[in-house]
């Protein structure tokens, strides 16, 4: 880790230069947006970061316009804002986003299952969120069982087998990991939830895609209530 602006320590950009080789010649400013969304929801640039132009367009090997594009891009998605004079950061959610994020985990994870039609249902992406999560949570690495766990989300709505309803989660699910650093224990958050994964996706394999329905409805509200009390209880802190 190196560097420190306003008092938030910035992530060694090594990793991120890596990335680099994702971009052809013709590297555009969506596919610097996708690297970038991508990073944000696995948690590489934590809410309230600031972004350096100088440092990430010479990570990835970009243009500063590019990059300025996918900037703007991914504050249209409400992932990033320009703050007058000082840059951009990564955005700090409040308690109104949150509970929109849930009204529309809601409408569209609930739907995906609800219209599934006949079973059996294609659940590779499932079961290897699923897997990924739980090998997470033996090694220690809760960072990494929350991707698992917003990945196995992703992987619910994909069961739509909607370009749109995917690209939809995406941009929700990148914004939602952004509440997720409210958490002050990651393990008491994520852990009770893995096993939850598990049941859905076993109620799935059995073709009982009302009964998983019916626990994902649970599942979310729960969620949403835990997230909100965090945000009250750092609210009340301040």
């Amino acid at each position: 880790m190196a560097g420190n602006a306003g008092g938030r320590t910035s992530p060694d950009l090594s990793e991120l230069a890596a990335d680099s080789a994702l971009l052809a010649r013709s590297g555009t400013a969506e596919r610097v947006a996708a690297i970038l969304r991508d990073r944000i929801t696995e948690g590489y640039f934590p809410p309230g970061s600031r972004l350096s132009e100088e440092s990430i367009s010479g990570a990835l090997a970009v243009s500063r316009n590019t990059l300025r594009e996918a900037f703007r891009l991914l504050s249209h998605e409400r992932l990033l804002e320009h703050r007058l004079n000082k840059g951009v950061f990564v955005r700090v959610l409040a308690v109104d986003d949150l509970v929109d994020i849930y009204r529309v985990r809601l409408l569209v994870e609930c739907a995906a299952l609800r219209t599934l039609g006949e079973p059996p249902y294609d659940l590779t992406a499932v079961e290897a969120a699923v897997s990924t999560g739980e090998q997470a949570a033996l090694a220690g690495d809760w960072p990494g069982c929350s991707t698992a766990n917003i990945r196995f989300h992703q992987a619910l709505a994909g069961l739509a087998n909607s370009p749109r309803t995917d690209e939809l989660m995406r941009n929700v699910l990148a914004e939602l990991r952004l509440a997720f650093h409210v958490m002050a224990d990651p393990r008491r958050f994520h852990e009770p939830y893995l096993t939850r994964n598990r049941e859905i996706a076993d109620r799935l394999a059995d073709g009982d895609a009302a009964g998983a329905e019916r626990m994902l409805a649970f599942y979310l509200e729960d969620s949403r209530r835990q997230l909100a009390e965090a945000y009250a209880e750092r609210l009340t802190a301040r």
